[in-house]
């Protein structure tokens, strides 16, 4: 069922397995890579629905879908209705063919501005703002989908009041991660709301949170009967991580490992998009994230590591980076077969993403 297509809208998803909008993450370059290596739908990092940041170069990368394969996703946050009904418009003009609602980013600096998924503390403004934006949406025949948490607190998982709203006010798919917004990312996700949800709404239901394998979601998917998963920060550092799933629900046998020159070319491709999208000195610096979450994903010789940790931090220019790249890959293949460590390392928080 997972590799399946789902409908949303006019347009069909090629598979149920979909990438979480994360911010600092799911540029365009980390989206066109996890479409290529199978991911079925991937929304862009969160664009602010405030005019006059709409000309800075930060929302100006954001919504650069230049190459991407479509459907192109575009989530917008924001607290007033009329300016988020704008902000859908203004983004469908420059190519956006779904328009996501973040209700679910925990960020402080998001939910102190009551945007986020500060805005599940207030449901008659949530409301306001969902409608807003899917009357802005209908005339152009875009889908509205809405991200967003268990609710604020543990006290208060109000998902399924406002899936319901939601629903009936005209969005198209839910999204729901298993925690509050208290919760962070901490703990552990729980699916017992999405399920719940799951039975209140005929429109698809997604699940997201702590999705990093197969069996998480094969697990999930049994839980809660979702029609889709979407995955989050198990795939920074793994954007072939769906493929691998698909794999193994497919045949019940765990996928091989991507092979060296798989990898050569996927991380290659990254980077040199990366570049052109930031330019070189902001891409050599904001590449270094994606590149350490490679190297922890991939493990290696102990001491290639190293040399690979450090060049990344040091190089001031592509090239540098990518030769230490390839440098590595060579290492830790000729690793292979041998007794030498070459284990990946353990993931460490990552906190950045609004998954």
């Amino acid at each position: 069922m997972i590799d399946t297509g789902l409908v949303l809208g006019p347009y069909t998803l090629p598979n149920r397995l979909f990438i979480a909008p994360m911010a600092g993450v799911t540029d365009r370059p980390f989206r066109r890579l996890c479409k290529r290596l199978g991911a079925g739908h991937a929304v862009s990092e969160m664009i602010t629905s405030r005019p006059e940041l709409r000309d800075s170069l930060k929302t100006a990368r954001r919504a650069n879908h230049e190459g991407e394969p479509g459907p192109i996703a575009v989530q917008i946050a924001g607290t007033d209705p009329a300016m988020m009904a704008e902000a859908a418009r203004y983004n469908i003009d420059r190519g956006a063919q779904i328009i996501d609602i973040n209700m679910g980013c925990p960020a402080k600096k998001v939910c102190q501005k009551w945007a986020g998924s500060a805005l599940m503390q207030d449901e008659a403004l949530a409301a306001a703002i969902i409608e807003a934006v899917v009357a802005a949406c209908q005339p152009h025949g875009v889908p509205v989908t809405l991200k967003m948490r268990t609710g604020w607190c543990a006290q208060v998982r109000n998902a399924p009041r406002l899936a319901r709203l939601a629903e009936s006010a005209g969005v198209q798919m839910l999204v729901i991660h298993g925690r509050t917004r208290e919760q962070g990312y901490a703990g552990v996700a729980e699916h017992d709301t999405t399920a719940l949800v799951k039975t209140l709404v005929r429109i698809p239901v997604v699940a997201n949170g702590d999705l990093d394998g197969a069996a998480a979601v094969a697990r999930v998917l049994r839980h809660t009967g979702a029609d889709a998963v979407m995955i989050g920060r198990a795939a920074q550092g793994r954007p072939w991580l769906v493929r691998e799933i698909v794999h193994e629900l497919r045949t019940g046998q765990p996928a091989p490992a991507p092979t060296t020159a798989e990898l050569r070319q996927w991380l290659s491709e990254h980077l040199l998009d990366h570049y052109a999208l930031y330019g070189e000195s902001v891409g050599v610096r904001s590449a270094r994230k994606h590149l350490l979450w490679y190297l922890r994903a991939l493990g290696g010789p102990v001491a290639a590591q190293q040399r690979l940790r450090q060049a990344i931090i040091a190089a001031e220019r592509p090239e540098q980076q990518l030769q230490a790249l390839h440098t590595f890959l060579d290492e830790r293949e000729s690793c292979a077969g041998t007794t030498e460590a070459c284990a990946p390392q353990p993931c460490a928080s990552r906190a950045l993403a609004c998954a």
